[in-house]
């Protein structure tokens, strides 16, 4: 076949799609016209008066413009421009606060990802020794205690009675040995403290052979105890406060006092080996930790003056030890706790915070006092009333890891942790008490004062030191006794003179 030919066949070959695109275009441009025709039409039908109603066609649609397009097919993206555009105030405070939040996790999940270790001797010995003054039997006690020996502390734990060694020593632990300080006999402790000295002193070595090594002390940890009684202040004996002061506020500063001159003496020297290479541990002063409650003494709610009292107090305490040892450069740590869930140590306690208990307990007052106090102190103190907001607490793990790091930082100030401590910290900084008393359910107790007190329940009679009951009671004669002469006839007042009858009669020897 020649190249004419070939030619002429594509040509033929070709006629076919030209045929189809001229239809085509023919065609759309009658379709064109037609529509164009038919709206015409329909304008004008759909105008014309002399066509009824019902049989008039609809006028075609408005044409369709580019401004048209853009506004109805407005996504959603250009929707939240325009509103974020209208509400710029609010938009930066959501990007603030989602900023915050996303801070605040991202830190949260770093800081609990952080290893968190004691340092070491080069053939793995314990070097740094971490004193805790606390009770045995309490779940923070034994939590930090614990927590401190896993990450590679030698732990020495204060105990003031033979009881609380066999605690310590019940955790069979090697690294966490009792202490023994008699902090009443002052000779006693300090001669416990010289031989902790000594102990510090003395070169240690790992295993026969190893190189000796000597221990640093890093910090002295004080947990006091955190029970306390919930009672009103009229119900509370004078045995109660005393052995709470003694225990709770007491100990700490007699346990503080005997370590103090330690303290201040560290670094320690090592005479009996001056070629041991110290560690640059060993002359880093040592930290003082203070681990008290704080929600209570935050928000100061009735029936809890207790622990509002000696939180208040050991708070203060950290204040100015904190300025006294300051020139020393010895960091003072108060940590201020929230709630934190202690069934791990406690698997078998049982609340006994119920409405019912709280109840029972009333019926120990007296009748006054239960008449003031009682509705209130049930509904303040019981599971339901303000501390079932509390929830289960936050773990243990977060007062481990902030222990640690207030131990390994040492820079000291006031550092709040687990649930609550801040937030009821700013509520009892900032609320008026009033609010906080109503939404942790007191109420106002109407008609025991005029019950209880309205009459003379004071009264004496000569010559005896406690009247009796008749004498005190709302009918006693003596506090009914009309004031002659001001014109407020049969008014009555709380008589505290026991022979006033006997003067206006003329019997004036037998006075007080």
């Amino acid at each position: 076949m020649s190249a004419d030919d070939q030619a002429f066949l594509d040509v033929l070959s070709s006629v076919p799609n030209d045929i189809k695109r001229y239809s085509n275009d023919v065609a759309d441009y009658v379709d064109r016209h037609l529509e164009k025709v038919s709206n015409t039409l329909r304008e004008a039908l759909s105008s014309s008066s002399w066509i009824p109603e019902s049989a008039r066609p609809r006028p075609p649609p408005p044409p369709r413009t580019f401004t048209g397009t853009i506004a109805s097919s407005t996504t959603l993206t250009t929707q939240v421009h325009q509103w974020i555009c209208k509400n710029k105030i609010l938009t930066t405070v959501i990007v603030i606060a989602l900023g915050g939040v996303t801070y605040h996790v991202i830190k949260r999940k770093s800081n609990y990802r952080k290893k968190r270790r004691a340092k070491r001797a080069s053939n793995g010995a314990r070097l740094e020794v971490v004193v805790v003054a606390g009770s045995p039997s309490e779940a923070v006690t034994r939590s930090v205690a614990l927590d401190l020996e896993r990450r590679g502390f030698i732990v020495y734990v204060v105990c003031n009675t033979i009881e609380e060694e066999v605690l310590v020593q019940n955790e069979s632990r090697p690294d966490i040995k009792p202490l023994m300080i008699d902090i009443v006999d002052p000779s006693s402790a300090r001669a416990s403290i010289d031989r902790f000295t000594a102990h510090l002193q003395t070169p240690h070595a790992a295993f026969q052979g190893a190189k000796l090594h000597h221990l640093t002390f890093r910090s002295l940890v004080l947990i006091p105890s955190s029970t306390y009684p919930s009672l009103p202040i009229a119900a509370l004996p004078a045995s109660t406060i005393s052995d709470l002061l003694n225990t709770r506020l007491l100990t700490p500063i007699l346990t503080l006092q005997s370590f103090l001159p330690l303290l201040q003496i560290l670094p320690l020297t090592h005479p009996h080996l001056h070629a041991i290479s110290t560690p640059p541990a060993a002359s880093v002063k040592p930290a003082i930790l203070l681990l008290t409650p704080s929600i209570i003494s935050s928000l100061s709610p009735a029936f809890h003056a207790p622990e509002a009292l000696i939180n208040s107090a050991l708070t203060s305490l950290s204040t100015v030890l904190t300025a006294e040892l300051s020139p020393l450069n010895i960091p003072v740590t108060h940590l201020q706790l929230g709630t934190f869930d202690t069934s791990a140590f406690t698997p078998h306690s049982r609340n006994t915070s119920t409405p019912s208990s709280q109840r029972a307990e009333t019926l120990k007052w007296e009748d006054s006092t239960r008449l003031s106090y009682s509705k209130n102190f049930v509904a303040t103190t019981s599971t339901h009333g303000s501390r079932s907001g509390l929830g289960k607490g936050t773990p243990l793990r977060e007062l481990n890891n902030a222990v640690f790091d207030a131990i390994v930082r040492g820079r000291g100030g006031v550092v709040r942790v687990g649930m609550g401590s801040g937030l009821y910290g700013f509520v009892g900084r900032w609320v008026p008490s009033g609010l906080v008393a109503w939404m942790m359910g007191v109420r106002g107790v109407e008609g025991a004062a005029e019950g209880e007190f309205g009459r003379g329940l004071i009264m004496a009679r000569p010559g005896s030191s406690e009247g009796s009951e008749s004498d005190r009671g709302p009918e006693s004669p003596a506090s009914r006794m009309p004031v002659s002469g001001l014109g407020v006839g049969d008014s009555e007042y709380i008589s505290i003179y026991g022979g006033r009858e006997d003067e206006n009669e003329g019997d004036h020897g037998d006075g007080i």
